[in-house]
């Protein structure tokens, strides 16, 4: 834990007790602070009763006049669709609002300036990209720390110390309660639309993700799409030290994997992505070129890098291989909650046999039309099956209406098996395109669900069905 001593025999009102929340009352108890906490949901409340030094308090009751700041959790909305209620009564009583970032970034300069700290954001990928860096630093044997977004909240980590590293993936919503976010190295891999309903359109969405590496000593930045290619421009234009990279062939990164080569601009780096399993597919190539150019910033050896590209196992859930029997190879995206994230699976493989559907996000699968010459045969569950169905309808592809997933894994199995493709790699990819909440609490649970039933599958020869879900 990072012990928040900046608010120290200060009044701080929490908002959102889930996981960050627990450890951002931890951090701020620790650190001396007077703790007020409150969340709308009352198991929420009862687990944050626990932890010591803390008051739970209803926020509309509160005295807001001795509160010097409100902490919100990454996932009350700040702005859009509306404000929430802690938040109006935080701006009436002028207290500012942040986040636990916010508070790991005032306290880091207190005690923590000698600590490289790489904040890793963009749309997709930096999940897997904040995964691979903390690797390759490992590999050289470096102190690193990785949470934030993925995995452990950036408070419960371990506290500050010399020379240690901290990697840490930054989302949209926990940039935007950090005001005075200041990398060493920020990394902005791409933008598209997504979680327009937090943040109003496309506009505001970009100028919170450019806002991590406008305030960087370094700003590492993709140029394989509209939005951050000009971000990187701005940067460049106000004199900002900015190292560029792209999944393709762009002669203006510095860093890019033309053909799945990645290598440098000034020729000191060349790798072949093959050798890397886990980083198959064009978003991977992008990734692998992000991480490298971070990476390298700490001076780690070109030797070392290849070995940690070669070894890197991938991400759980991000086009994770969970097994392959009878010439099938079943993939798990589940963390493929948008069109424009399935459509970095749907490009790494031929011979599909798609699972797709859930919650479905703006835009649906329309973008996705230029993959669907891989799909054999589409297998829809969730409320967007419907809307998913005409789409793939409209061009031919031959789909079935599954409702859930047990049921489209046994189907595409069924499938798969008797297909004429048995000479190929016959995929069975769980990529939904959809956020999981119409089944699943969320794509962590729709993906063990779908590892758990190909375990079966690898073990017995068969998927389990639930009765209650026909099939």
């Amino acid at each position: 834990m990072i012990p928040i001593t900046i608010f120290k025999d200060q009044t701080i009102a929490v908002f959102g007790l889930g996981g960050s929340g627990i450890a951002t009352l931890e951090a701020l108890a620790a650190g001396g602070a007077k703790v007020l906490a409150f969340d709308d949901n009352e198991a929420s409340r009862e687990k944050a009763a626990a932890v010591a030094g803390v008051e739970i308090v209803d926020l509309r009751e509160a005295d807001w006049s001795s509160v010097a700041a409100l902490v919100l959790a990454p996932g009350v909305p700040l702005t859009h669709p509306k404000p929430h209620w802690s938040v109006e009564l935080a701006k009436e009583a002028g207290v500012e609002i942040i986040g636990d970032i916010e508070l790991f970034c005032r306290q880091r300069h207190e005690d923590g300036q000698d600590c490289p700290f790489i904040a890793i954001t963009g749309t997709n990928g930096k999940s897997t990209t904040t995964a691979l860096v903390t690797h390759l630093l490992r590999e050289a044997g470096m102190d690193v720390q990785m949470g934030g977004n993925i995995g452990t909240p950036i408070l419960a980590l371990e506290p500050f110390a010399a020379e240690r590293i901290y990697v840490i993936e930054v989302s949209s919503y926990q940039i935007d309660l950090a005001p005075g976010i200041d990398p060493s190295i920020g990394l902005l891999l791409n933008i598209s639309a997504d979680h327009l309903d937090r943040h109003g359109d496309l506009t505001n969405y970009a100028r919170i993700k450019a806002r991590l590496v406008g305030a960087s000593e370094m700003a590492v930045v993709g140029l394989d799409d509209r939005l951050t290619a000009n971000i990187a421009s701005q940067l460049r234009l106000k004199g900002r030290a900015v190292v560029t990279i792209s999944g393709f062939g762009n002669e203006r990164a510095m860093m890019a994997a033309p053909d799945g080569v990645l290598q440098s601009m000034e020729g000191d780096f060349l790798f072949n992505l093959d050798q890397a399993r886990a980083l198959r597919g064009t978003h991977n190539a992008q990734n692998a070129a992000a991480a490298v150019s971070v990476v390298r910033q700490l001076d780690v050896p070109p030797a070392v890098l290849s070995r940690g590209l070669i070894s890197f196992g991938g991400l759980e859930h991000r086009m994770e291989e969970v097994g392959a029997k009878d010439g099938l190879l079943f993939i798990n995206d589940s963390k493929a909650t948008n069109a424009d994230a399935a459509s970095r699976a749907l490009n790494s493989f031929r011979s599909i046999y798609w699972i797709a559907g859930g919650l479905a996000k703006e835009g649906g699968i329309e973008t996705l039309v230029d993959y669907f010459d891989r799909i054999e045969h589409a297998y829809l569950i969730g409320d967007a099956a419907e809307a998913f169905a005409e789409t793939l309808g409209k061009k031919g592809v031959t789909l079935s209406q599954c409702g859930y997933m047990d049921v489209a894994l046994a189907r595409a199995v069924e499938d798969a098996k008797e297909s004429d493709n048995a000479g190929k790699e016959r995929v069975i990819l769980l990529s939904p395109a959809c956020a999981s909440f119409d089944q699943f609490p969320n794509f962590m649970r729709r993906g063990d669900a779908f590892r758990e039933a190909v375990q079966t599958y690898l073990e017995s020869g068969s998927v389990p069905v639930d009765p209650a879900h026909g099939g």
